[in-house]
C-alpha cells in the first residue's frame, strides 16, 4: 500500500531504546499500516512516544520523513479540553467546518450518530474514534496509536477500523487485538528477550519468530 508512493515516513538507524531492546533498523513507507507486536515492558509505547516526539532515551536514530507530521493517542489520554463539548461543536469551532462537512467527516468513523451528545457521555469507542479523527483533521500524516481498540466492544472496533480506512497517512500502532491486526501490511515484534523482529503476518506468541531484523 505505502511503497508506492517511494515515500519514506519513518526511519530508524540502529535505534536502541536504553534498557529495553536491541539495535533495529527500520523504513515505513507512506501510506503503510504496521502494527507493533510483543509482551508488555519490550518497549513498544515508548517507541511510539520517541516518533511522537517526546523525551525518551535511545542510542542510534529515529526520524520522520520529509513533512510527515505525528498524531499520537493512547486510551489513557484524558482530554479536559472536549469536556461539555459535542463533537459537532468540536469540529466546527476548532476545524472551522460548516455543518454539512462536519457530520460528513463524523459519519467516516460512525459517529453522526452522536454529533449533539456531549463529549463526557460518549461511550469509550465512540470518545476514541473522536480524538483519532481529530488527529487526522488537525493535520497528522502519521497516526500513532497505542492500544486503539483497548476495551472497545467489536462494533467500536469496526467502525474505528473502517474510519482508518479512509485515512491516507501513515498507521503505526501497538495492538494485543488479533482482529484488528489483521487489517495492518505489516507487524513490527518487539520480542522478550530484547530483539526487534519483522513477521509477514501476525506473531503473537514472539518466540515463533526466527528471522530477526
Amino acid at each position: 500500500r505505502g511503497g508506492r508512493t517511494g515515500k519514506r515516513a519513518v526511519i530508524c538507524e540502529r535505534l536502541e531504546l536504553t534498557g529495553l531492546m536491541q539495535p533495529f533498523d527500520l523504513e515505513v513507507w507512506y501510506g503503510e499500516r504496521v502494527a507493533v507486536l510483543g509482551s508488555n515492558g519490550s518497549g513498544k509505547s515508548h517507541f511510539l512516544r520517541l516518533l511522537a516526539g517526546d523525551e525518551v532515551r535511545h542510542d542510534g536514530e529515529a526520524r520522520l520523513g520529509a513533512r510527515v507530521v505525528p498524531g499520537m493517542f493512547a486510551q489513557t489520554h484524558a482530554r479536559p479540553d472536549l469536556s461539555g463539548r459535542t463533537p459537532l461543536d468540536i469540529l466546527m469551532t476548532e476545524h472551522a467546518l460548516l455543518v454539512s462537512e462536519a457530520m460528513s467527516a463524523l459519519a467516516r468513523y460512525e459517529l453522526q450518530g452522536c454529533s449533539r451528545q456531549p463529549f463526557g457521555t460518549l461511550s469509550g469507542g465512540q470518545q476514541a474514534r473522536l480524538q483519532i479523527l481529530l488527529l487526522e483533521l488537525a493535520g497528522s500524516t502519521l497516526l500513532l496509536l497505542d492500544e486503539p481498540t483497548d476495551n472497545l466492544d467489536l462494533a467500536s472496533a469496526e467502525a474505528l477500523q473502517e474510519g482508518l480506512e479512509s485515512y491516507a497517512g501513515t498507521v503505526i500502532a501497538v495492538t494485543h487485538d488479533r482482529w484488528f491486526a489483521r487489517s495492518f501490511d505489516r507487524f513490527l515484534v518487539f520480542g522478550s528477550g530484547g530483539e526487534v523482529y519483522e513477521a509477514a503476518e501476525p506473531v503473537w506468541d514472539e518466540t515463533r519468530v526466527s528471522r530477526p531484523r
